[in-house]
This record gives C-alpha cells, sequence and structure tokens, in this order.
C-alpha cells in the first residue's frame, strides 16, 4: 500500500534545523517544557514528552539543556505557561495548512500570524476548513540501508502498522496515533535504524502548484515557520525536491 510520502517535509524541515539551530532549540525546548507540565518529567511514563525530547536530541541539543527544559516543565526554576493552539490557512496553488502552535499570548500571535499568512499571499482559515482534508498519523522512517521491505513491514504490521512503503532511501511506516509507541518500539526492538518518527498530519488529497505558486508557497511557509510560537506547519502540495 502507498501512502503519502513525509519524507519531503520532513527532510526540509531537518535543512531547517541546521540553518536556524537556535531558533529549532527554543521551539523544541518549549516542546519539552509543556509537556513536562502536564505529564510529568519521567520520558518513561510521558509519551508526549519523550517525542519532545527525540526531537531535540535530533536537532543536536545538549543533554544538559534537555534536562533544563524538563526541570522547567516540573517546577524548578520556571513560571512559563503555553497554550496549545491550532491555525488553519490556504497558501498559493490552493494548498490547506495546518499551523501548530504553543503560544502565551493568543491576542498578540493570532495578529501576528494573520499579518504574515497575508502578506505572503495567503488567507486564514476558519477552525475546520482545513483540518478535515487530513489524518492524524503517526509516521516513522526506517533507514532502508541494511534491510528490505519485506523485512520491515513484518515487523510493522504485526504490531498494527498501517502501512509500509519503501521511499527512495528510506521505509516509511504508518500506524493510528494510539498505536504509536507500540509500532516505534517494536521496530527498535528488532535493530532497525529509525531516522524519524513522529505524530504528524497526513493530507488525504493533494495538490500540485505549478513552479511560482510552490515557490511562494515555500516562501510563506517559511515566514510562518520563523515565527517564535511555531512547532510545525502541515500542508497538502507536492512540491518539487530542492
Amino acid at each position: 500500500m502507498a501512502g503519502h510520502s513525509a519524507w519531503k517535509n520532513i527532510k526540509r524541515r531537518k535543512a531547517a534545523v541546521d540553518a536556524k539551530r537556535g531558533k529549532i532549540w527554543s521551539k523544541v525546548s518549549r516542546a519539552i517544557i509543556v509537556a513536562a507540565q502536564r505529564g510529568g518529567g519521567d520520558i518513561k511514563f510521558n509519551a508526549t514528552l519523550r517525542l519532545a525530547v527525540d526531537e531535540a536530541k535530533a536537532a543536536n541539543m545538549p543533554r544538559d539543556t534537555i534536562e533544563k527544559a524538563i526541570k522547567k516543565g516540573t517546577g524548578e526554576g520556571s513560571t512559563e505557561r503555553y497554550e496549545n493552539v491550532r491555525y488553519e490557512a490556504f497558501g498559493p496553488g490552493g494548498a490547506a495548512i495546518i499551523i501548530d502552535l504553543l503560544i502565551a499570548n493568543s491576542n498578540r500571535t493570532a495578529a501576528e500570524i494573520r499579518t504574515i499568512i497575508d502578506k505572503n499571499g495567503g488567507k486564514m482559515g476558519v477552525p475546520g476548513s482545513v483540518a478535515f482534508g487530513f489524518t492524524q498519523q503517526g509516521v516513522i522512517l526506517v533507514a532502508a540501508q541494511g534491510t528490505t521491505e519485506d523485512a520491515v513491514m513484518e515487523v510493522a504490521l504485526g504490531c498494527d502498522a498501517e502501512d509500509v512503503s519503501a521511499d527512495g532511501d528510506y521505509i516509511q511506516v504508518t500506524c493510528k496515533p494510539a498505536d504509536f509507541e507500540k509500532v516505534k518500539g517494536a521496530l527498535e526492538a528488532a535493530s532497525f535504524t529509525i531516522e524519524n518518527a513522529e505524530i504528524t498530519w497526513t493530507p488525504q488529497s493533494t495538490v500540485s502548484p505549478d513552479a511560482d505558486a510552490g515557490a511562494r508557497l515555500l516562501a510563506l511557509i517559511d515566514a510562518i515557520e520563523d515565527h517564535d510560537d511555531v512547532q510545525k506547519t502541515y500542508h497538502n502540495a507536492e512540491l518539487p525536491e530542492e
């Protein structure tokens, strides 16, 4: 079964990590703080915190910085409080965009995000105007080197994964969010190399903007992601490799 490829968007995000490491660390720290505030500071018992720490490690955040963020979340030396907010928007080429944020001042951030979208050829949507076209999924990327799609499939489908598909240098495994930890754990136990694992929003259908619209869409997404309160963006556009 061939599903939507998440790798292009993930690869682009990894490139952004290298280009804007300080800003990425700030965003990941905020995610760690919130996860620890809500579920405690032990990654064994807090799956959301475990995911945030995994992302921090993928961004090469130092261990002591991760530990400081966890301590802030559990109340040691910080009174920071953030709210989960999701905005929806339309971009150039008819693209649908989901924007996940952690914010301290909702009125200010809403105005700033709206301005960014308007200035870059997009349009703010109302709640539900975009999200209905996406499905939340767990997406795990396994390095293809040294293994085969069949080998990954045998393990993944045996623990309730929904789909396994080869995607260049990676084998993409998708699953329901509720099964994410189980599937990821089984793949790790089988000694596969996991390059990326996250719960993401996958589009049910895609659009293919022309070169001009695609360039303007990327500029819009870059501007949105540059905002300190934005954690992640998701869209339904099929864009060429950069």
